[in-house]
Formats: structure tokens, sequence, C-alpha cells
């Protein structure tokens, strides 16, 4: 198949036709082409008419445009390449050159030196400022500031533009009067100005999209780490209470087998399962069973019980003393280094009227570590006897106590 373009091996554009890539060879010295099946792209700008020719350009005007329906006329446009270099007839185009037989010389373009200082003033660079005067026509200020504003993501934006020697100047515009470049640079920043703050609300917007992003997820894993937490607290009461279960079966069964080694010994006939009393068997199971020391849980348990009967008639400030108390152990299991956290003055009005003067606040604190300092002032909880995971089950049983409406009834 012939080939439709020529490839630079060097940054792998495309080009139409040979003169494209002597025009991009004198632009970036690249040296290295070859010919390709590829075609070159022709996406054509439905509001506009523009053409664009690869992604990467059409993507640049939909940016700066806001259009983005492009028709692919790729297929129109498609030809056989030619690598014949044009013929140029060098007494038309430069009798100098064809006399001499020299190559043409690249020079700076000439532009308005107004247009370029007043250019150079806002803050554009020489390169910049001259490529834009260039290529907008040396037209006025506007133009190229336009010209500036939609090339400005073009990568040889602030290199120097260069043309043959014998290109004619094209006239500019006459200058503007004194006042009227003062107003127009004025309208210039501002409208720069107003961009400048309309993309620092944009980035600001997304900074805080950001953070309410992060702000949940870290609430969301807070939450579930609680959860967990709650859930292996409560496996562990019932794999506590299972234990006790099996261990009560075992002194059952050991002591049905004594009574009835104690018959056999005896003479006596087994004992009829309906004879058995069962208020001996009790009695017996009683005296047999070991005596298994409260366990922290059951102590908290044990005052948060306390407090709910004692003023079971205002159940507003039980739930209010609950919340206060869960509080102070949250704020404890967080910041465990913070002794204003783990230090309560016991003469604090708000401490009395939400825990102190409820019977069983107090007690429950206590049982989490914390003690009376200073003559009974103060309620203290020291660095070296914080216990993350006595918090955390105080933290369980407030909250089970919180939430269930029943707790301290039965």
């Amino acid at each position: 198949m012939a080939g439709v373009s020529l490839m630079c091996g060097d940054c792998g554009v495309l080009l139409r036709s040979v003169e494209e890539a002597q025009e991009h060879a004198e632009l970036t010295s690249h040296s290295n082409f070859s010919e390709s099946t590829e075609p070159v792209l022709n996406l054509v700008c439905s509001a506009c008419s523009k053409p664009c020719r690869s992604k990467t350009e059409s993507d640049l005007h939909t940016k700066r445009t806001g259009h983005t329906e492009f028709t692919d006329k790729t297929s129109e446009t498609v030809k056989p390449i030619s690598l014949e270099a044009p013929k140029v007839d060098a007494m038309a185009e430069d009798p100098i050159g064809a006399t001499t037989g020299q190559t043409e010389e690249m020079i700076v373009p000439e532009v308005d030196k107004k247009l370029l200082e007043e250019l150079e003033s806002m803050g554009f660079s020489t390169a910049r400022a001259t490529r834009a005067l260039h290529y907008s026509g040396n037209a006025g200020l506007e133009s190229a500031v336009n010209w500036i504003v939609e090339h400005e993501n073009d990568s040889d934006i602030d290199q120097m533009p260069l043309v043959p020697a014998n290109t004619k100047v094209v006239a500019s515009k006459p200058s503007l009067t004194p006042e009227e470049l003062k107003a127009k640079q004025q309208e210039l920043r501002e409208r720069a100005r107003k961009k400048k703050e309309e993309e620092e609300k944009r980035m600001e917007r997304e900074r805080e999209k950001e953070r309410i992003r992060i702000g949940k997820e870290l609430l969301e894993v807070k939450r579930i780490e609680e959860d967990n937490e709650r859930k292996r607290l409560l496996a562990l009461r019932k794999a506590e209470k299972e234990e006790e279960r099996r261990a009560r079966e075992k002194i059952k069964q050991k002591l049905e087998e004594d009574k009835a080694e104690r018959r056999r010994k005896l003479g006596l006939p087994p004992e009829e399962p309906s004879a058995a009393k069962p208020s001996t068997v009790v009695e017996e199971k009683k005296s047999f069973l070991p005596v298994r020391p409260a366990t922290k849980a059951d102590q908290m348990r044990e005052c948060l019980r306390s407090l709910k009967q004692n003023h079971k008639e205002d159940d507003a400030r039980v739930k209010r003393a609950f919340q206060t108390l869960l509080t102070y152990v949250g704020n404890v299991a967080r910041n465990p280094d913070e002794e204003k956290f783990r230090k309560i003055r016991l003469s604090n009005q708000t401490f009395q009227d939400r825990v102190g003067g409820l019977k069983g606040g107090i007690e429950f604190l206590e049982v989490c570590g914390f003690e009376k300092i200073d003559g009974g002032e103060f309620l203290f909880l020291p660095r070296d006897k914080v216990d993350i995971a006595v918090l955390n089950s105080a933290g369980s049983e407030l909250d089970s106590a919180i939430k269930n409406p029943f707790f301290g009834v039965l």
C-alpha cells in the first residue's frame, strides 16, 4: 500500500506532504522522516469548522472553546503522498538567492515595537510577545493577548519565531493612545484577574470535595473498627457464658456420678430420675461451684444497673449520665497522653449534676481505673494505669445501656 503520510522518527508526528516535513524540520531541526501508511487525522469541529489534525489538538480545542462535536473527514482528504520535492521558481521567489546559489537566511520577524513593549510591560516574555504579534498579524494588543490565551499550551510558545529574511512585514494598525492603552491594560488585567480567581475557586472546591471525601472515609473506617470491636466483645462474652455453662454441666454430671456411686456402695437401688429432688441438687451444685471473681465488665454493668435502678423515675437524667460517662472514657481512650482528660474535679457543678450526684457514677469511673487524689478533690487516672481494653469495654457497656431501653429494669 502506498504511503499517505510522512512520520517524523524523532517525535512521531504525522505530516501530509514533503512541504510540511520541510517546515517541521526547519522549526524543530528533526531530520529523520519515513513514509507511513497511517493517514493524518482530519477532525472538523461541528460548531466552528476548525480542522484538528490529532486527538490532542481536538482535546485542546474542546478545552479552550467548549466544543465537543467533531466530524471525522480523514477519508475525504487522504491521498497518496508524493516524495518529490516541490519545484520552486527561484528567479520569481528569490532572485538574489537564485543568482548567488546561497541558502535563504532565517531571521526574527519585525513586529510593532510599541505593541511589543506594551506586552512586555504586562509580564509576557519577549519571545512569547513577538510570536503573538507575528502570528496575529500585528493586528493590535487585544488580538495578541487573545492569541497567547488560545496557544498558551503550545510547546513552542516561548521560542522566538523565525521567517525568511525577505518576508514582508504586515503593516500594523495604528497604536493606541495613552488613554486607550491604559484602559485596555486595565481591562486585560481585570480579565486575567477574574480568570485567576475563577481557577482558584475551582481548585478550592476540588480541595473541599477531597477533604469531605477523606473525612467520610475516615468516619467509615472508625465506624467499622468500632463495630468490629463491639462484635469481638460480644463474641468473647458469649464464649465465656458458654464455657460457664459447660463447666456447670460437668459439675452436675460429676455430682450425679458421685451420688450413684454412694448409693451403689450402700447397697441401695439406683435412684429414679423422677424421684430426684431439685432443691437438693441445686444446693449441692452451689456448694461445688468454684467462686469466680467478678470481671471488670461485670463490675461496670453492676454500677450502671445500680445507677439506673436508683434513679429510674428520671430516665432523661440517667441517659445523660450514661452519655457523659461515655464521653469521659472515650476522650481518655482516644487521647491517653492528655492529662486534662484523665483528671476530673469532683466539686465541678456540671460533673455533680450529670454524674457525681448519681449513685454508681463515680464507682463506674473507679472501676475504669480512676482514683481519688488530693484529699478526694479530684478523680485522676494515672498514665501508666490507662488500659485501652478496659476503656473500650466500658464504652461498649455504656453504649449497650444507652441503646437498650430495658437495661436495669429486670
